[in-house]
């Protein structure tokens, strides 16, 4: 990240006519006609789900956990890799994650106001239910996970972006708290998240990189906070172009 936060130019979306999500016989919950999606991407343990949740204690934002989008683990077109001679689900490769149909609820939210969305157990590698999500008239939606930057150029054409940012800090101070919450979580067996975690760190400037050439503005989760806050550039003016 380069030059003084104050100069950030935001990823906003262009003013243009908002298409409209499909229903599915789905009533609305509000008609929230105004609501953006502000992306929170970033490597695995930056933070995002921390920062999601700030955000909603703040302001009341509804938040769209992303990560609930993964496919099960059975599903037999999950992308496999060998890590330490052992092979497993690739859960770093976006092709493990169901991208249509995370566009999918954000578009419902942001259009009828209402959306259901899976809830995913990474220890089981399942969706194990369901949840509805619903957002206000002019809230904005934070839209969370590993992911998020796939999506950012898909929710900029339909109108239906505010801001997207790629949350990171240092990487190795990253490693270490992603190794605390996955082990206290038990989301894997403690080797794997050992080597995947090394891997990851390794990998972390280019996937920082990949994601800011996607469209997610590099900053620290205090950044963006300040950044959204009512009375900001982005808080106040939050639809401009």
């Amino acid at each position: 990240m380069t030059g003084p936060f104050s100069r950030f130019v935001l990823w906003t979306a262009p003013k243009k006519r908002r298409s409209r999500a499909r229903t599915d016989g789905e009533s609305g919950g509000g008609g929230a006609k105004s609501a953006r999606v502000v992306v929170l991407a970033g490597p695995s343990g930056a933070g995002k789900s921390r920062l999601a949740g700030r955000l909603h204690a703040a302001y009341r934002w509804p938040v769209v956990r992303l990560d609930d989008f993964y496919r099960d683990g059975d599903d037999p077109a999950l992308p496999m890799v060998s890590l330490g001679g052992t092979r497993i689900v690739d859960w770093d490769d976006p092709r493990s994650w169901d991208a249509d149909a995370a566009v999918d609820a954000l578009s419902r939210l942001v259009s009828i106001g209402r959306a259901s969305v899976p809830t995913y157990d990474l220890a089981r590698s399942a969706a194990v239910g369901s949840s509805v999500v619903q957002a206000g008239p002019g809230s904005l939606v934070v839209a969370e996970g590993i992911f998020a930057a796939e999506v950012v150029q898909r929710l900029r054409d339909d109108d239906l972006l505010h801001s997207a940012w790629c949350v990171h800090h240092a990487r190795w101070l990253t490693f270490g708290r992603r190794l605390v919450r996955d082990l206290a979580e038990r989301r894997k067996p403690p080797a794997v998240l050992v080597r995947r975690g090394l891997a990851l760190c390794r990998d972390e400037p280019a996937v920082v990189a990949r994601m800011h050439g996607l469209g997610a503005r590099p900053a620290t989760p205090t950044e963006v906070k300040r950044a959204l806050r009512p009375g900001s550039r982005a808080g106040s003016t939050p639809f401009a172009g």
